[in-house]
Order: C-alpha cells, then sequence, then structure tokens
C-alpha cells in the first residue's frame, strides 16, 4: 500500500505543517508516561498497578449499583460528552465491562436520517432514555447540537438557540420524572488530542475511530473551545450539572469518571471508602474547560 495512513496521513500533515508550534514542540519532546499539558496537575500518568486496583475496586461498584437498579427499578441515563480523543469510549468501556447488557446499554447515534430531521430536535434521544431497571450510557447525545453542529454549520443559530431554549427544561422533565441524569465531560489539552490522533492514524486496530470531521476540527480548536464554553455557560443547571474531567491521563479520568456516577446513585451495599470524592485536582465545573 503506498499510503496505509487515513485520509491520506493528513494528521501527520497537520503535525509537521500546520500546528501551533508549542504544540508540536511538546510532541516532540514528550516523556514516557508524563502529561503534555503544562498546567495538568500531576506531573506523571496514574501507576498502573494503583490504576488497576482502584478499578476494579469501583467495578465492584458498579455491579452492586447494578443489581440495585434492575431491583428497584430505577433509571439512569448518563451523558458522555467532550472533545474528539478525549476518551469517551475507554472511559464507557471500563463503566460497561462486568455490567449486564440487557440493564447497561450504549447509545451511540449516527447522524440524523431525513425523517429525524424534520423532528423535534430531542425526540429521537427520548426513545433511548432507559426504562425502568436500566442505565443508558450515551457516547455523544443531545448536546451535538451545542458544539460540533455549531462548529461545523451543521445547524442555523436560529436552531441552535432553540436548542439552548429547551434543553435545560427537558432535563428538568427527565429529572422530575425520576431519572437520575449524570452529564460528564471530558476535556483534553490541545497536544494531548493531537498525539492520540496520531496514534490512531498510525494503529491499524485503531485507525477506525479517525473520521474526516477528526481532521477538519484540527483546524478549529478554537472555534470548538467557544462553543463549548457557551454550551455549557447555558446549560450547566443545579438539577442537571456539568461534571467535567481533565482527560490528560485516561487512568485517573476513568477512575475520576466512575466516582462521579456512582456518588450520584444511592444504591445499597456502596462502599464509600472505595467510592470516594472525585480527585478534585482533575474533576470541577465548567471552570476547567481546556481551552
Amino acid at each position: 500500500m503506498a499510503n496505509s495512513k487515513p485520509f491520506d496521513g493528513a494528521i501527520t500533515q497537520f503535525f509537521e505543517q500546520d500546528a501551533p508550534a508549542d504544540i508540536r514542540d511538546a510532541i516532540k519532546n514528550a516523556k514516557k508516561n508524563k502529561p503534555l499539558a503544562a498546567s495538568y496537575p500531576y506531573d506523571k500518568r496514574m501507576d498502573k498497578d494503583d490504576y488497576e486496583e482502584t478499578l476494579e475496586n469501583l467495578q465492584v461498584e458498579l455491579v452492586k449499583m447494578q443489581a440495585w437498579v434492575a431491583e428497584t427499578g430505577a433509571r439512569i441515563a448518563v451523558v458522555f460528552e467532550g472533545r474528539d480523543a478525549a476518551g469517551k469510549g475507554g472511559t464507557i468501556k471500563r463503566v460497561r465491562e462486568y455490567l449486564n447488557p440487557r440493564i447497561a446499554k450504549t447509545v451511540a447515534l449516527s447522524k440524523p436520517t431525513d425523517d429525524e430531521r424534520t423532528q423535534w430536535y430531542f425526540q429521537r434521544y427520548i426513545k433511548h432514555l432507559p426504562n425502568g431497571g436500566q442505565i443508558a450510557l450515551f457516547d455523544r447525545s443531545w448536546y451535538n447540537r451545542g458544539v460540533v453542529e455549531k462548529v461545523f454549520g451543521f445547524c442555523s443559530d436560529e436552531q441552535r438557540g432553540h436548542f439552548f431554549n429547551q434543553v435545560n427544561d427537558f432535563e428538568q422533565m427527565l429529572v422530575d420524572d425520576g431519572i437520575t441524569l449524570c452529564k460528564l465531560w471530558l476535556t483534553v489539552g490541545r497536544a494531548e488530542q493531537l498525539r492520540r490522533f496520531l496514534d490512531r492514524e498510525s494503529d491499524r486496530l485503531k485507525q477506525w475511530k479517525l473520521s474526516g470531521i477528526d481532521v477538519k476540527g484540527l483546524y478549529k480548536w478554537d472555534d470548538y473551545t467557544a462553543a463549548i464554553q457557551e454550551t455549557h455557560a447555558k446549560s450547566n443547571s443545579a438539577h442537571a450539572p456539568w461534571h467535567v474531567i481533565r482527560s490528560d491521563d485516561k487512568r485517573r479520568a476513568r477512575i475520576a469518571a466512575i466516582r462521579t456516577i456512582l456518588g450520584q446513585i444511592p444504591y445499597a451495599g456502596k462502599d464509600d471508602s472505595v467510592v470516594a470524592t472525585p480527585d478534585a485536582k482533575i474533576t470541577g465545573g465548567p471552570e476547567l474547560i481546556t481551552g
């Protein structure tokens, strides 16, 4: 094959020719197990043994939570959002790893069909909300309209404004009806995002994760930042707050995400020493968004 990299090596080309100099230098000078963002509060990745032990204990808690959900008929909806390559899929995988797929389902919708484009914007998401005794994990969600659709012009400003006028009331209705709604936003630094894209581009087992939107998005970092900040400002509510997690270290981010989810659910037999409080150094509100 003349060129085995997807999109004719467009990500490598961006890195070599168009990436800001400080981002390129951060990747070139990267040290093993060291986060690239200077502002990241840890100088090295979480120890693997500590991570695996903590993750296993938290997955036991997830199994307890699942049993409680099935027994009580509770409904749990978790929204996973964030920049491309922020680690949403990997985090969802660790959440679901030992759960019953009949109880815990992942919702990852493709672009709207022609019929769906004529519907009320939230309509196609409603049918995927959890029934009694179910957990729905949204791998991206209705917040596409707030960010991706804005950045790439897939919606008009009027449509987006209509979304913001309704989203808080929509989520209030979910909560009022008894659904536990947890909104997670994984934020990652620009250099780390690009490093992960380069890794995917060179790994034939991960190349499928890349899309044309990913390539185009490399040039729209600031547009994404503006759209993300506006979205959080307009949808961070008391009844459905955003939990922002810095994911430059995937291990710490996964632990923080699972603890955030478990902390919202009053399941029987919870071990508070395991669930604990999410790491405040990397977990917080919209103020943690990486710009």
